[in-house]
């Protein structure tokens, strides 16, 4: 059975400098909630890359429930950022490296 992860790129928008405390509050909570419900596989910020904030690797049954998932982020809803999805499908000892 092939394992796929999704990797979520959150990019920054012409309003992310007016990124307040408060929403990066709802930010971490969405992440410790998505933590909590076992969907992140990891997650972190970019420094070096300029208009790229940070990502998510997410853990979800399908592609359409990863989309689901980023449209939830505070960061997305509210104007800061805006997101790429990309599936990922992980190459590793036990699928033989994808060989």
């Amino acid at each position: 059975m092939e394992k796929w992860l999704y990797v979520m790129f959150i990019e920054k928008t012409k309003t992310y400098n007016r990124l307040t405390k408060a929403a990066v509050e709802r930010h971490v909570a969405n992440l410790k909630s998505l933590d909590e419900a076992g969907h992140i596989e990891l997650a972190g910020v970019f420094k070096g890359y300029p208009g790229v904030a940070g990502m998510y690797i997410l853990r979800a049954e399908s592609y359409e429930e990863a989309e689901a998932l980023c449209q939830q982020e505070p960061l997305v809803v509210e104007g800061f950022a805006s997101y790429k999805l990309k599936a990922l499908q992980p190459a590793n000892k036990e699928n033989n490296y994808l060989l």
